[in-house]
């Protein structure tokens, strides 16, 4: 295919969420002039979050899509060209990479992005790859980030930051003295419920089977807390309220119970947004991509390969693909915080810039 006619970029950023935005800031007061996909919807998951409360230097919170649009603005200050497309296709064989915004005739972008099955993605990529691709990159930094898993139960979508969260440790705080339920059996489950005590009268974990899977010393921490209470064998059905979170419908063997509550936590993962890599990247089991500095068996192995002489890992946000680096969410196995993503973001454009210096 011939691409010499093709606009190339020292980096290309694929997200848009604060790993991105960090990445797009520090690369382009570095005159690096990187090109930016953020999506349709560009700002990550803090576009579905109201106050922000914990991210450093706001000493009375932000509203989530403020804090976003703040760092896009200070983007494109410094010279990020944004592009509010998705990329739907790589090429990581060879340098330059091929980058592709392109979709299959009669593929809707959102459909694309947010409900494509992995299988649906890879089945496209050859259709997608018969075109041009939209930009050569010289190096990419990959920062996609994770989506949470949904029920897609009614009432879910409508009431998402609105007594609806994904983030426990986000929004814990915002429900003191309140009955909140937590959907999930998890350790992720039982960290959240546990967060949650310290805020709220009543915390109820809804799970259901007649056992949690999470490791024992998290069982028993939810279980000997008194304010916790456990609805075995149950599973949500709707979420009920005008405005705000209001009511709960269960489904408690067999049959269908309300209860009032004023926060729904759902605690059942998150998934990272890494499907167009896979096969051109390491990425672990649970879908993350692969870094020097991952904190798995993976990340170390994939250290212990890149040392220096005086043993320091080299450039740790790199990837398994030499000039590919990522940060945030779609990397981050632990934390998953908008402020470690920020951090995250920083650390791969400076070892992208001393990476192409190099």
């Amino acid at each position: 295919m011939e691409t010499a006619k093709l606009a190339t970029a020292k980096v290309v950023i694929i997200g848009s969420g604060p790993a991105g935005y960090s990445a797009a800031i520090y690369t382009s007061r570095a005159k690096l002039e990187p090109v930016l996909f953020g999506g349709l919807k560009s700002g990550g998951q803090l576009m579905n979050t109201t106050q922000v409360e914990n991210y450093a230097g706001f000493s009375d919170g932000i509203m989530g899509p403020d804090l976003m649009m703040g760092m896009r603005k200070q983007a494109e200050k410094f010279g990020t060209v944004i592009k509010d497309q998705y990329v739907t296709a790589v090429d990581l064989s060879a340098r330059p990479f091929r980058i592709w915004t392109n979709l299959p005739n009669g593929q809707d972008p959102e459909d694309f992005a947010n409900k494509a099955t992995p299988e649906e993605i890879t089945a496209s990529q050859e259709t997608i790859k018969q075109n041009e691709p939209a930009i050569l990159a010289e190096s990419l930094i990959i920062t996609t980030g994770a989506a949470p898993i949904l029920l897609n139960v009614p009432g879910e979508h409508e009431f998402f930051a609105r007594g609806v969260s994904a983030c426990a440790v986000c929004d814990a705080a915002f429900f003191k003295e309140k009955i909140v339920y937590v959907i999930g059996g998890g350790d992720s489950a039982m960290e959240d419920a546990t967060a949650l005590t310290k805020f709220a009268t009543e915390v109820h974990i809804v799970h259901r089977r007649d056992k949690f899977k999470a490791s024992k010393v998290m069982v028993e921490r939810v279980m000997n807390n008194p304010k916790i209470k456990v609805h075995w064998n149950s599973s949500l059905k709707e979420i009920l309220g005008n405005k705000v979170v209001e009511k709960i419908k269960l489904i408690e063997n067999g049959e269908d119970v309300e209860y009032p509550t004023q926060g729904v936590f759902l605690a059942i993962g998150h998934k990272p947004m890494n499907d167009i890599f896979k096969g051109q990247l390491l990425i672990d089991d649970h879908g993350y991509v692969v870094t020097r500095q991952s904190a798995t068996a993976q990340g170390v192995e994939l250290a212990k390969t890149s040392l220096s002489e005086k043993g320091l890992v080299q450039f740790p946000s790199m990837t398994s693909v030499e000039g590919v680096f990522a940060a945030g969410d779609g990397v981050d196995v632990r934390y998953k915080q908008a402020i470690t993503a920020a951090g995250q973001g920083c650390a791969a454009s400076l070892d992208a810039e001393r990476w192409l210096e190099r």
